[in-house]
């Protein structure tokens, strides 16, 4: 239950009083989306305040969480509504440096609650892991509709748009970032800019995607071929040991190996054909509430994964102006093991 972890964090953080204003670690706490509260966590309970756009709907949603919702006082400073805590856990890598000073000069010692936050997101509960399934799915779904309504002279903004629509179709709330499309060379920019190149016969096709569901991500890449007229041998080879990169992350990554270790299992298998040096990302990133999270799957990553940890596994190949290819999929640790949570067909497909 979501108590259980804002107890858990207020206990190691050990102020006064969790204070939790930012959009994300908000919603973290209390499982309730909205622009504007803040959580107060202390020895005595929890409330969340927030204002009347919020507090019907956050009332309903959390009466039966253990927290209780107030009205912020209209006009109040957050120094009036702390008074008498002398310590405050708050995330000080996320907060202004003016909201910081007011607090200071308002007499409370601030200490860093971000730490224990991250090593809490970092391993998911079984209702958090539950939802990112149902994005994962929906995002399984809306690519394999996707497959059969892209049509030669389609831009990428167009496919990117439609992809998006059939997610939100198949139960997503929105996306988790920004859907990257690549046709042709565009591939090659790992995070290439979805434009107006249109798609035509032969083009290979790079998707980057995932949605949210309950408010949690999803993360997801296909590379594919729209046509194949002949001249993708390089393409198909280079495909063929990035999915065999990818497919042996999810055999040998195990509990207790590092992001470090996890990275390497990919970047040695290319560097035996000499295509490390094109594998230009990390392996990649925990996700959950946010779609970058920590720990990643890095080669300076020393921490070590656990049961309940969600990731991406998304090893890529990219020649500046000639190709790019990604494999990816958001996957999880369970029983020691990668289970995939994303399970679209990764094979070559020619469409």
């Amino acid at each position: 239950m979501v108590i259980d972890t804002i107890r858990k964090i207020y206990a190691e953080v050990g102020a006064d009083a969790l204070v939790t204003r930012e959009d994300d670690l908000r919603f973290y706490l209390t499982r309730f989306s909205s622009s504007f509260g803040i959580v107060v966590a202390d020895g005595d309970g929890i409330v969340f305040y927030t204002d009347s756009r919020y507090l019907e709907a956050a009332q309903k949603s959390l009466k039966d969480d253990g927290i209780e919702v107030r009205e912020y006082p209209r006009g109040a400073k957050l120094g009036e509504l702390l008074k008498g805590y002398k310590t405050l856990g708050m995330s000080l890598g996320r907060i202004s440096a003016s909201n910081y000073l007011s607090l200071k000069e308002s007499g409370f010692e601030i200490v860093d609650s971000l730490g224990a936050f991250e090593s809490a997101m970092a391993v998911k509960r079984d209702d958090e892991i539950a939802d990112i399934s149902l994005a994962c799915k929906a995002t399984d779904r809306a690519y394999l509709e996707l497959l059969g309504k892209i049509k030669e002279g389609m831009t990428e903004n167009e496919v990117a748009a439609l992809l998006e629509y059939l997610m939100r179709k198949n139960g997503a709330s929105g996306t988790s970032f920004s859907t990257i499309c690549a046709f042709g060379a565009n591939g090659s920019v790992p995070h290439h800019e979805t434009g107006n190149t249109k798609l035509k016969f032969g083009d290979a096709v790079l998707i980057d995607f995932g949605c949210k569901v309950n408010g949690y991500c999803s993360d997801c890449t296909r590379t594919f071929l729209f046509g194949d007229d002949g001249n993708h041998a390089e393409f198909k080879d280079i495909y063929e040991k990035v999915l065999t990169a990818h497919m042996l992350v999810k055999e040998q990554f195990t509990c207790g190996m590092t992001g470090r270790q996890g990275d390497a299992i990919a970047r040695d298998y290319f560097a035996k054909f000499g295509l490390d040096k094109y594998f230009t990302h990390s392996l990649g990133h925990s996700l959950g509430v946010n779609i970058h999270e920590t720990p990643s799957l890095s080669p300076n990553e020393e921490r070590t994964f656990s049961d309940g940890m969600v990731f991406s596994d998304e090893p890529g190949i990219y020649l500046a102006g000639k190709l790019g290819i990604r494999i990816e999929d958001t996957v999880t640790l369970k029983g020691g093991k990668v289970v995939s949570l994303t399970d679209s067909d990764k094979k070559l497909l020619i469409i």
